[in-house]
């Protein structure tokens, strides 16, 4: 049973990455353990290989009757964010494959083509043990991740992966927004800066993209009153990259904020408000 607890992070990665929802990579990873439970591990001869099969098996289905759903969400749609303790100054590269952003055009993807991509350009998966998973043959899943790559090359914003250009810009905005300083804010974000938020039609939100860095730093100017008199504010990880929560003074979080940056100004953000999507964040 040990191999499973070995591989348990990997797992909730592939998952993670192919259904973008938190609560459903963890069902993914628990179904997972309960197959593994049943099986004669001594002829598994690779139990990370075997157990990446089974989750992404798992991953894919969930993906495909969630389709339809997602298709019918009010406004924006953005994965459940990951939040975790800011991490340390030396890190020098961002994962860009579990970004807000890049996960959110990930939407666009068939699951097929986002299961494709996931594994054998993230996860290094070969074509033909793919093929066994989402039911084609290995040259259909080359085109599908051929396809899938070239979609997310089309809309996904090419952000940094360099941690300290993305933590000063980070830490520019957050001066800027909190003092007033229009200028400021409209001078740290890219000039075609896209604003996405997501409230699931359950709280307040933005139903579509907001575009332009006079426009969005005047949005953000305007909420930055309502925010700083209503929420805590805190930069954490959100997502492998330095980011903020807003906390209800209660102690419950309200929103999350995560930033993509280019060239030293912030090309996206994306704030998730929808209480569903936040309720596996600690209090």
């Amino acid at each position: 049973m040990d191999d499973f607890q070995d591989h348990r992070p990997h797992l909730w990665g592939v998952a993670y990455r192919i259904v973008g929802t938190v609560t459903d990579a963890d069902d993914a990873v628990q179904e997972t353990w309960l197959r593994w439970r049943q099986v004669d591990h001594a002829g598994v001869e690779d139990p990370r290989a075997y157990l990446t099969t089974v989750v992404s098996r798992i991953c894919y289905d969930l993906l495909t009757s969630a389709k339809a759903k997602r298709e019918a969400y009010v406004g924006e749609w953005l994965p459940e964010p990951v939040v975790d303790q800011l991490g340390p100054d030396e890190q020098v590269a961002l994962d860009e494959s579990v970004g807000l952003a890049l996960l959110a055009v990930m939407e666009r993807l068939t699951p097929a083509e986002r299961t494709s991509l996931v594994l054998h350009d993230v996860f290094a998966v070969p074509y033909d043990e793919i093929a066994d998973i989402v039911g084609r043959t290995p040259d259909a899943v080359r085109q599908l991740a051929s396809r899938a790559r070239r979609r997310v090359r089309e809309y996904a914003p090419q952000g940094t992966v360099d941690r300290a250009e993305h933590l000063r810009a980070v830490e520019a905005f957050a001066v800027a927004a909190t003092t007033g300083d229009l200028p400021g804010l409209v001078a740290v974000l890219d000039p075609k800066v896209v604003w996405r938020s997501d409230g699931g039609g359950l709280v307040v939100a933005a139903r579509v993209p907001v575009v332009g860095a006079e426009t969005v730093a005047r949005l953000i100017s305007k909420a930055i009153q309502r925010w700083s008199a209503e929420f805590d504010t805190e930069m954490r990880e959100i997502n492998g990259a330095p980011g903020f929560v807003l906390w209800n003074k209660g102690g419950g979080v309200d929103s999350v904020l995560s930033l993509v940056v280019a060239d030293g100004r912030i090309i996206e953000i994306g704030l998730v408000r929808n209480p569903e999507k936040l309720r596996h964040l600690a209090v």
